[in-house]
């Protein structure tokens, strides 16, 4: 390989580190398949907006197709569970061997540091609220937070409650965490009795090392990366990278180039995949880590994407919840959905065209929507006209 490598074979080696260069299962998906796909990108991002699904879910049926939303809820709450939840990119879900990499994050936050200035400020003020708080998870756990009284606040996070604030300045700090949840509400526990013991009892990695090994999956889920992107994947502060790139450059583990067109420099990591084709057919969600980061997914794919949920809807130029669809190795559209579960309708409220998208895209993205139509176990497909994909897709839903 050279320096400088162009973007085409950037964009594989991107593409095949989160999975998209493999093809999808045949056969019954089960446990072993959930854990290849978090093996490769390392966690899965938690949000509450259910316009199509659950967040979490979405990253699992872009890579596998349609599989059990059972089997990610059983490893995330059974006695055999594989997933913990905590702060990484965002709220997350992560394989119970990343628990103590992230131990250090947990201490910082005990001690007010690495978590929202304004909780850090609430909790120095009300110490006592917290022991209190802390010794009725301790005392009924699993429990809410709204099953204490009092707990209920206005909503967001600056309508919490005291109690609100409580429990989530003990679940930044590690000393409780999600057991399960209702609905999408958090019951929380204590650690020791949620996690399994050989992983709760594990030797805790110094800072350093715990960064470095976090840079690893980071780089491994990248397969070719800037420090930016890098640093955003388990959100890591200036100061926690300083010399990591450097060692891992020095173990032969990280590898530097240029990509051609971009104006940081990057490492490829030592074991990434590079093939010569990816034939990939995915809608994305917002927070799936191919495009999480809005920079890097602009600088691999020419795609400009913005979230418009915060967005007024008569300023909104896509739509409300829209996701990117992936074919081949390009993102070739966008859609605007929605899962009326109601009414047992997928609805496209949306869809546009990237430029240069191929001819097939229509015929391909309505295969995937009947996919997902069936993994939503939703009875038919509605296209509303809005966008210029749109009539092609309603041609050939009508067909």
């Amino acid at each position: 390989m050279k320096e400088t490598i162009p973007l085409s074979m950037a964009r594989r080696i991107a593409l095949a580190a989160q999975g998209f260069a493999d093809p999808r299962p045949t056969g019954a998906i089960d446990r072993r398949h959930l854990n290849k796909v978090l093996s490769r990108i390392g966690l899965l991002q938690i949000d509450s907006v259910s316009a199509v699904v659950r967040a979490h879910y979405m990253p699992l049926f872009s890579r596998l197709g349609p599989y059990p939303r059972a089997l990610l809820d059983n490893a995330a709450t059974s006695r055999k569970r594989a997933l913990f939840e905590y702060w990484a990119h965002e709220a997350s879900f992560l394989p119970v061997e990343t628990y103590p990499l992230m131990r250090w994050r947990m201490e910082r936050a005990g001690q007010h540091e690495e978590m929202y200035t304004g909780l850090a400020k609430w909790a120095r003020q009300n110490e006592g609220l917290i022991n209190e708080i802390y010794q009725e998870v301790s005392n009924r756990g699993p429990i809410a937070a709204s099953d204490i009284d009092g707990a209920k606040g206005s909503g967001g996070w600056w309508g919490w409650s005291d109690e609100k604030h409580a429990f989530e300045w003990l679940f930044w700090a590690g000393r409780i965490t999600t057991s399960s949840r209702r609905g999408f509400e958090r019951l929380y526990d204590l650690p020791e009795r949620v996690l399994p013991a050989s992983i709760y009892n594990a030797p805790v990695p110094s800072a350093p090392d715990a960064h470095r090994d976090l840079l690893r999956i980071s780089a491994r889920a990248l397969g070719i990366a800037t420090y930016s992107d890098l640093r955003d994947y388990f959100r890591l502060s200036p100061a926690d990278m300083k010399g990591r790139i450097e060692e891992l450059v020095e173990s032969g583990e990280l590898l530097p180039f240029r990509v051609k067109g971009w104006t940081h420099q990057a490492w490829l990591h030592a074991d990434a995949r590079i093939p010569r084709k990816v034939d990939a057919r995915a809608l994305l969600a917002p927070f799936d880590p191919l495009v999480w980061e809005r920079a890097r997914t602009e600088r691999l794919f020419n795609f400009r994407y913005r979230i418009e949920i915060y967005t007024p809807a008569e300023k909104r130029q896509y739509g409300y919840y829209v996701l990117p669809f992936l074919l081949g190795d390009a993102i070739v559209a966008r859609i605007d959905v929605k899962a009326d579960r109601p009414a047992r309708v997928l609805r496209v409220l949306a869809a546009y065209a990237e430029p240069g998208a191929p001819n097939h895209t229509a015929a391909a993205l309505i295969e995937e929507l009947r996919l997902m139509m069936s993994w939503l176990e939703l009875d038919r497909i509605e296209i509303s006209p809005a966008g210029d994909l749109a009539p092609a897709l309603a041609d050939i839903i009508a067909s």
